[in-house]
Parts: structure tokens; C-alpha cells; sequence
């Protein structure tokens, strides 16, 4: 996996405002590791797909994070600031992701973890028991009781919920917790943190910023956008103080 250069970042920018954000996770790392079939980034699971847009957010825009939550006691606006490295709990790997077994009493159930696929698939489940029914039938391979097969829907709902449970642990990137507290009113709870929505949250405000400097810098010296999104930051962030300081 390698960064993105500026021009890469608008173009991905500019296809994936009407995409959906599973789409712009795969089409930014399509482009970050050219050498990988799109078939197998769609395979990753979620910790996968997410340790590598982490580490590729990083190269991009530093290790530093700010983020803006409510208080859903108070409502209270919040700026959290952290680091990249709060953040990673699973370290980048391109491997298939192995099937999972659980053994509860009598019950065995054979499962994958969730992929980019299965929330595409799931997109357009407005219902969150409907979504996790979807989402489990694509994942779980096989269940069997006391070694007679069962169908999905037989399952208890202990078993369901250890399923999901063992999930969840084997691959944490995917659900990753911030520990919030209030300070207006004390109040204190756990936000997910969500990588590819913040990283394109980032993007979007980017790509309005350096879209208003190539304008800027086109207008003064008549330079094409290729040329001025070659530039260094700094080095264009310099010829606009010049522009302003006419």
C-alpha cells in the first residue's frame, strides 16, 4: 500500500460523492494498493478493510484525529482529540481471513467474519433486525445440533448472540470504542468510532479547500490544476500568501 497524491485524492473525492461509503473505503484503497485485485479488497473483513484505512489516513493527513460528538444527556457539543495509535488494535494484513467455529453445549456453528460485500449487501435493510438476519445468513456456513444440521432460523438466540460476540473479538478493528465524558453534566458513555465516514469527512473538507486554492492560484498565474496540485502544501500554501498579500 503506498499514500495517494493529491490529484488521486480529488479524483476519488469528485466519483464518490453519490457513493455509498462502502464503495469509497474500496475505491480509496483500490487506488492505495494497485497491486490487489478489487475482488480480494472486498473480502477483507471490516478490522482489515479499516487497519488499512487507518494506517492510509495517517500517511495523508498525520497521526493526529479530531472529532465532534453530542452529549445525548445534556447535548452538549463535544471536540475529541486523539491519535492514530489509539486507534489501531489490529495490525495491517492482505491474508484471507480464516473460517470461525463456536462449540456451545450441543450447538457447533461454522462462520466467516463480515466483509465490505455483506454491508453492500445489507445497504438497503432500513431495519436493524432485518440487516443482522442478512448479515448473519451470508456469514454463518454452517450450524449443527447434537451433529444433526440446522437451519439458520432454528437457532436459539444465545447461540446468535455468541456468534456475534466471538465475531466482535476476533476481529476488533472493525468495532472500535471511545470512552467519552461530559464535562457540562458528567454524563459518560462509549462512541464507535468510524473510520471510513470521519476519513471522508476529512476528504470532503479537503477537497472544498484545495479546490478554492487551485481557483485562487489559476486565476493569479494563469497555472494549470495539475501543476498546483503537484505542489507541496507548503509550497502552495506560500504562493497564496503572495496572492493575498498583493
Amino acid at each position: 500500500m503506498r499514500s495517494l497524491s493529491a490529484s488521486e485524492l480529488l479524483n476519488i473525492w469528485e466519483w464518490g460523492r453519490n457513493q455509498p461509503y462502502c464503495s469509497r473505503a474500496i475505491r480509496l484503497l483500490a487506488t492505495a494498493c494497485p497491486e490487489t485485485s478489487i475482488d480480494k479488497l472486498t473480502q477483507l473483513s471490516l478490522g482489515q478493510r479499516d487497519a488499512m484505512l487507518l494506517t492510509l489516513r495517517e500517511w495523508i493527513f498525520g497521526s493526529q484525529l479530531v472529532s465532534q460528538v453530542t452529549c445525548p444527556s445534556c447535548g452538549e457539543d463535544l471536540e475529541l482529540n486523539f491519535d492514530v495509535a489509539d486507534m489501531r488494535v489490529a495490525s495491517l494484513s492482505l491474508e484471507p481471513v480464516e473460517k470461525y467455529s463456536l462449540e456451545l453445549a450441543d450447538y457447533e456453528v461454522s462462520f466467516r467474519l463480515p466483509n465490505s460485500l455483506d454491508l453492500m449487501a445489507i445497504a438497503e435493510h432500513k431495519q436493524l433486525d432485518i440487516a443482522q438476519e442478512v448479515l448473519l445468513e451470508r456469514c454463518i456456513l454452517g450450524a449443527a445440533c447434537s451433529g444433526k444440521l440446522l437451519p439458520l432460523d432454528q437457532l436459539p438466540s444465545h447461540v446468535i448472540d455468541a456468534v456475534i460476540a466471538q465475531m466482535a473479538q476476533a476481529d476488533p478493528q472493525a468495532n472500535v470504542p471511545l470512552d467519552v465524558s461530559c464535562p457540562a453534566c458528567n454524563h459518560q458513555w462509549q462512541s464507535l468510532f468510524d473510520i471510513v465516514s470521519f476519513f471522508w469527512t476529512e476528504i470532503n473538507a479537503w477537497a472544498f479547500r484545495v479546490l478554492r486554492e487551485v481557483h485562487i492560484l489559476a486565476s493569479a498565474y494563469g497555472w494549470r490544476e495539475a501543476d498546483i496540485l503537484a505542489m507541496s502544501p507548503r509550497r502552495r500554501q506560500l504562493y497564496l500568501e503572495m496572492v493575498v498579500g498583493r
